[in-house]
């Protein structure tokens, strides 16, 4: 079985040797880089299954090499940001990072993290070779599960695996209302401590992608002080 590839990008020559170290022991193929820039041109030379991408760098940052990474490229992506940028850790997600992990941290919470994105972009990228697709559709907004496909109204919407993932926890449950630690939970496999912003953020991409009034939604809709739902049609 291939391994996955990650390109691990921090200016701290010490953190990327580290992170080295540990994704190698789980057999991962490890690319370095140590700014913006010279991450975007490995990605234009190697193919890479994740990024591990500081927030504080030289030459282009964490933000802004996200978001020229994301004109391309839906590959996931996880930011590291010290405790003290808790800004950052939203605009990273505001331009398209799919999780964060804070400084410092256990290598071995990264690890996990890196795990459940590749687990959730890899059923993402796979596609099914029996007939018997299933389709879960609200109105115009279709989700073929099998294909890992969505559409709105014909119209192929391209998402992020956690992007996918929520939407397909909502509209699997038309009508029911989901609180932001149900949705959190159900989707990272994990306690939900603080994550208001985190699911926001994500609810707000969705939104951008399905709706022609992202303000005014037709299908993603909040229920004030509850949580979250997908319009049953």
């Amino acid at each position: 079985m291939k391994m996955a590839k990650i390109l691990v990008c921090d200016d701290d020559r010490e953190i990327v040797e580290a992170i080295d170290i540990y994704l190698t022991q789980e057999g991962y193929e490890v690319l370095k880089a140590y700014d913006g820039e010279e991450a975007l041109r490995a990605l234009k030379t190697q193919k890479a299954d994740l990024l591990v991408l500081d927030v504080m760098m030289p030459k282009l940052d964490g933000i802004r090499a996200t978001l020229k990474i994301r004109e391309q490229n839906n590959m996931p992506i996880i930011i590291l940001s010290a405790k003290s940028e808790d800004a950052d850790k939203i605009l990273g997600l505001n331009v398209g990072a799919d999780d964060y992990v804070t400084k410092p941290f256990n290598p071995l919470e990264l690890v996990a993290r890196v795990k459940s994105q590749l687990r959730r972009y890899t059923q993402l990228g796979s596609t099914a070779e029996h007939t018997g697709q299933e389709v879960y559709e609200a109105g115009g907004l279709s989700i073929n599960d099998d294909l890992k496909e969505v559409t709105v109204d014909g119209e192929p919407v391209k998402l992020t695996p956690i992007e996918y993932n929520i939407l397909l926890l909502l509209v699997k449950n038309q009508g029911k209302v989901f609180s932001i630690d149900q949705i959190y939970e159900s989707i990272w496999n994990e306690d939900a401590i603080g994550v208001d912003n985190t699911v926001a953020v994500h609810i707000r991409h969705i939104r951008e992608k399905i709706e022609i009034n992202p303000k005014e939604p037709r299908y993603l809709k909040v229920v004030w002080g509850v949580g979250y739902k997908v319009e049953k049609f």
